[in-house]
C-alpha cells in the first residue's frame, strides 16, 4: 500500500518558492546527524543562518562535519531546542521526512507549530542555501547513482576552477568537501550550486536547477510508488519545473538506461534543450533514435568501454565538441560507474567547463562516501563498504568487486534498508545476492516503517539459499561483525552494503579481524 507525499510529510509546510537566508536567521535542525540533515545545517550555517541541531540516534559519520561548522548537536530531543520561557528560540525548523512519516506528532514539532513557527523539510532549507550562495543550480537525480554523479559534477568543476557550493547524500572526501573531513556539503564561492535530487516524497520539489540530470530510473520506494510508471510521471512532472520550463533550461538525460528512455520519450514537447548520454558496445558514430525536445534535436553524447581493469576502465566518447573522438579514463570500477561519470561529462560541458579539461578530469575521481570504499585489508582480507540497498545496485556493485578482486571468493553482508522495500522485493534481492558466493543478513533497517511484521532477514536469508547460495542472518550489525570475524580467510572479499548502521559492520570488522590473530 502507498502513501502520498503530504501524508508522509504530514504538517511540513509544502514546498515553495526559495528565498535567501537572512543573515541571523536561526534555524532549528532535527535529525542533524543524517546524511540530509547534516549537509542543510552546514550549507545554512555557510550562508549566514545560526543554526541548532539535536540528534538521538547516537554516533553519526555525519556529525564531525556538522561540529566543524561551529554547531553544537544536542544529543536527544526536547521542547527546549525550539521553545524557550519567553517564545520561541527559532525562526523555523527544518526536518526530515524520515520522522514525520512515522511521527508526526513528534513533541518538537508540536512545540514549533504552536509557537507558529515555520516547519520545513530539510530540503527546502537546502534550496534556500543554493539559492544564497550561488544564482545557477545543476539539480542530479536518478533512482541509482545520483549520490556518485552529484560526487562527479562537483568535482569536474572544481578542477576546472569554478569554486562550486553543493549537497552529496554521501561523504564528500575532505578534498573536495573544503570542511576540514568528509562532509554531505561543500561550500564554495563560485555561480554553481551542485544538489543530489532525491525523488523520494516530494524531496526534489523545492528545486528548480537550470540544468538537470538523470542518471537512472526504476521502481524504488514501494512505500510512495505503485511501479515504475509512477515513479516516470513523477520525474515528468519535475523536470518540467526546471526554471518554470523556459528554453534555457537544460536536460542530461542517461537514455542508455531503459527508464530514462521511457522518461525522455514523454517530453518531446518539453521547452527546453536536451543532452543525451549513452553508453554502447558497438562502434560510437553509428545512428541513433533522433531524441528531441520542442526546440529541436538533442545533443548526443556516445561513449564504448574499450577495455576494464581492476582499477576500471578505458572509454572512447564521441560528441564531444571536437574534430573525433576523445579517449577517457575512470578509475572506479563497474560499467554502472562508466554511465555515472558520462552523465557528469554531459553535465560539465553544458556548464561551460572546456572538453579536454572535462574529459581529463574524469579519470581524477576518486568517488564518494560508501561507494565500494575500501575500509581495511586484513590479514589478506579484503572488508569493503557500499550503500546499495536495492536489487539491481546490488547487482552492479558485485559485478564490479568480481572486475576489482577477480578469481577471489565475496561475501555479501547486507543489511535491508525497510521492511516493505525487502517484501516487495524479496525475490529480486535473492536473486541479486545469490550471485556472491557466501550472504549474511543483518537485521532489518527500519527507519520510516509502520509495519516491522511483514518479512524477516531470515525470510531474505532463505529465499537467498533457495537461489543457490549458502546465506544466513546474523542479528544486529555487532554481532554480524563478530560472527564474521571468525568465518572468513584470507583472500575473501567482504561486500558489506546497507542504507542504515550497515556501515557498523565493516568498521568492527575491520577491528574484530584484528582481535582473531588476522592482522599479523
Amino acid at each position: 500500500m502507498t502513501r502520498d507525499a503530504a501524508d508522509i510529510g504530514r504538517g511540513l509546510a509544502p514546498a515553495r518558492p526559495t528565498r535567501a537566508i537572512a543573515a541571523g536567521e536561526r534555524i532549528h535542525v532535527i535529525g542533524v546527524g543524517g546524511a540530509a540533515a547534516s549537509g542543510a545545517a552546514i550549507l545554512a550555517a555557510g550562508a549566514g543562518a545560526i543554526v541548532t541541531g539535536c540528534d538521538s540516534s547516537g554516533p553519526s559519520p555525519y556529525a564531525d562535519a556538522v561540529t566543524r561548522a561551529g554547531i553544537v548537536i544536542a544529543g536527544g530531543h526536547a521542547v527546549g531546542h525550539v521553545l524557550g520561557p519567553d517564545g520561541p528560540l527559532v525562526d523555523r525548523v527544518a526536518v526530515t521526512k524520515a520522522l514525520t512519516s512515522v511521527d508526526p506528532d513528534h513533541p518538537e514539532l508540536e512545540a514549533a507549530r504552536r509557537a507558529g513557527v515555520p516547519l520545513e523539510p530539510i530540503q527546502q532549507v537546502i534550496a534556500d542555501a543554493a539559492a544564497t550562495l550561488a544564482p545557477r543550480l545543476i539539480g542530479v537525480t536518478g533512482t541509482h547513482g545520483k549520490s556518485t554523479t552529484t560526487g562527479w559534477v562537483l568535482h569536474q568543476l572544481v578542477e576546472a576552477g569554478r569554486d562550486p557550493s553543493g549537497f552529496v547524500g554521501a561523504l564528500l572526501p575532505t578534498t573536495l568537501s573544503g570542511t576540514g573531513t568528509p562532509a554531505t556539503a561543500r561550500l564554495g564561492s563560485g555561480s554553481e550550486f551542485v544538489v543530489e535530487a532525491d525523488e523520494y516524497a516530494g524531496n526534489f520539489d523545492p528545486y528548480r536547477p537550470v540544468i538537470g540530470a538523470v542518471v537512472t530510473v526504476e521502481w524504488d520506494h514501494p512505500d510512495v510508488f505503485a511501479d515504475e510508471a509512477a515513479v516516470v510521471a513523477v520525474l515528468e512532472s519535475w523536470i518540467r519545473r526546471f526554471e518554470q520550463a523556459r528554453e534555457t533550461a537544460v536536460l542530461v538525460a542517461n537514455v542508455g538506461d531503459r527508464g530514462v528512455r521511457r522518461l525522455v520519450e514523454r517530453l518531446s514537447d518539453w521547452p527546453g534543450r536536451l543532452t543525451t548520454v549513452e553508453l554502447v558496445e558497438g562502434v560510437i558514430d553509428a545512428p541513433r533514435p533522433p531524441f528531441a525536445t520542442a526546440i529541436g534535436p538533442a545533443r548526443q553524447l556516445v561513449a564504448r568501454i574499450l577495455s576494464s581493469d581492476p582499477g576500471g576502465a578505458d572509454l572512447l566518447i564521441g560528441g564531444i565538441a571536437q574534430p573525433g573522438p576523445m579517449s577517457a579514463r575512470i578509475d572506479l570500477s563497474g560499467d554502472h560507474m562508466a554511465a555515472n561519470g558520462l552523465v557528469a561529462l554531459g553535465v560539465a560541458l553544458e556548464v561551460g567547463v572546456p572538453p579536454e579539461q572535462a574529459v581529463r578530469s574524469l579519470a581524477t575521481f576518486g568517488g564518494v562516501g560508501r561507494r565500494l570504499e575500501l575500509k581495511g585489508d586484513v590479514g589478506g582480507v579484503v572488508v569493503l563498504d557500499d550503500y546499495g540497498h536495492h536489487p539491481t545496485a546490488i547487482e552492479a556493485t558485485l559485478r564490479a568487486v568480481r572486475q576489482r578482486y577477480p578469481g577471489r571468493p565475496i561475501w555479501a553482508i547486507y543489511e535491508p534498508l525497510t521492511y516493505h522495500r525487502t517484501a516487495a522485493m524479496l525475490d529480486s534481492f535473492a536473486t541479486a545476492l545469490s550471485t556472491a558466493d557466501h550472504v549474511a543478513i543483518v537485521d532489518i533497517w527500519a527507519v520510516r516503517d509502520l509495519d516491522t511484521t511483514t518479512v524477516s532477514a531470515a525470510d531474505l536469508a532463505a529465499a537467498t539459499e533457495a537461489k543457490g547460495t549458502a546465506a544466513v542472518a546474523t542479528g544486529t550489525p555487532e554481532q554480524t561483525a563478530e560472527r564474521l570475524a571468525r568465518l572468513v580467510a584470507p583472500g575473501d572479499v567482504v561486500l558489506v552494503m546497507g542504507g542504515g548502521r550497515s556501515y557498523v559492520v565493516s568498521e568492527r570488522l575491520v577491528d574484530a579481524l584484528g582481535r582473531v590473530g588476522r592482522g599479523g
